[in-house]
């Protein structure tokens, strides 16, 4: 120190650190009126920025407060200039930590607006937050002495050492940018793989993507396979699907009647039922001779994947109980079966129903 301290040091210390306290109370309420009015306005960015001065500037008024009283008090040069790189670097920290929360926030909202989900899609959330820490971190340093460029050089020989040990992990992370940026498949789409695995797509982190099948249980699926195995997207380019459902009906049947009171039922199908599409238009296409019955397709239209086996139910019950009010026959298959007792003459062969036949089934196709 460059003279003793007497009381008059410490008080004007005290009253600039209490100075700077008051002014981080005043901020902070003042920032809470400003996040109450925010919440009101639609752009979300200003919600961000409110809560990120939250914590930037009642830090910065006690940190200017603290610089204050250490400027009254009577310290060396080495010992003052010690101080004031701490407190700066202390105050480059806590805005660093703001700006990551509003960036990583305005990446978030973007990911939402484009995707329309309210899942975001956390692997570009992750990577800016990330990007954002290392350089305050590196500006931190810098601001108390600490030369960054050997740090930069043995962290760029040290990042070629893990990244040859993370193959399989960069490789998930890449792929997962590539899937996001090729926006083949986002948040919110219905996905089938060529393995068996389906669901709605919840997130697409930076390792591996996250599904939630029907059943309710979650499915995680690399990135690193997802990109490479063959997909179905029941989302995109559009999220209404056309199903199938398989019907046949007897020969002695009036195909041009069992066709009318068909699409009357797909028609009130549509209209009644939730997760339809009203405005479908029913298509019926025979299109089989089988061997006890003339079989044909119906073409429904359902808003989403999980909506089909809602249709199909009803569609089915209602259609059965048409054909049987207007005599409309639904034949099972037959087989033909002779009986021979030794050589004695062979009995008389009888029908007997085929019990793996089945007279209705549905099959899904992409609108």
């Amino acid at each position: 120190m460059n003279r003793e301290l007497v009381l008059h040091d410490w008080l004007v210390a005290g009253i600039a650190l209490a100075a700077g306290a008051v002014a981080a109370l005043l901020l902070r309420a003042l920032l809470r009126w400003l996040g109450r009015h925010a919440l009101r306005t639609r752009w979300a960015g200003d919600d961000l920025i409110v809560d990120a001065l939250r914590t930037l500037a009642p830090g910065a008024a006690v940190i200017a407060g603290a610089a204050v009283a250490a400027s009254t008090l009577p310290l060396t040069a080495r010992l003052s200039g010690f101080v004031n790189q701490s407190l700066t670097a202390l105050l480059i920290f806590i805005a660093t930590l703001s700006a990551a929360r509003v960036v990583a926030g305005l990446v978030r909202s973007v990911a939402q607006s484009r995707t329309g989900v309210a899942g975001s899609a956390t692997i570009f959330v992750n990577i800016t937050r990330i990007v954002v820490l290392a350089m305050g971190v590196l500006v931190s340093l810098e601001t108390v002495g600490v030369s960054i460029a050997p740090l930069l050089t043995a962290l760029g020989v040290g990042g070629l050492a893990v990244a040859l040990a993370l193959q399989d992990t960069l490789a998930n992370l890449f792929a997962g940018v590539h899937i996001l940026a090729s926006k083949t498949v986002q948040p919110g789409d219905y996905i089938r793989l060529s393995s068996g695995e389906e669901g709605y797509v919840v997130d697409i982190n930076w390792r591996n993507t996250v599904v939630r099948n029907l059943s309710n249980n979650l499915v995680i699926i690399p990135n690193g396979r997802l990109a490479r195995t063959n997909m179905t997207n029941y989302t995109q380019p559009e999220q209404q699907l056309s199903i199938s459902v398989q019907v046949g009906v007897g020969y002695e049947s009036d195909l041009e009647h069992v066709e009318r009171v068909t699409l009357d039922v797909v028609d009130s199908v549509m209209a009644d039922i939730n997760g339809a599409v009203p405005d479908h238009e029913g298509a019926v296409r025979f299109h089989t001779f089988a061997d006890s019955r003339i079989d044909f397709t119906v073409i429904l239209g359902v808003g989403e994947f999980s909506d089909q086996y809602r249709i199909k139910h009803e569609f089915i019950k209602r259609l059965h109980r048409r054909f049987r009010a207007e005599g409309i026959s639904i034949p099972a298959p037959t087989r033909t079966v002779a009986l021979h007792h030794g050589d004695s003459a062979p009995v008389a062969p009888a029908p007997v129903p085929h019990q793996r036949g089945s007279s209705m089934s549905g099959a899904v196709s992409g609108s």
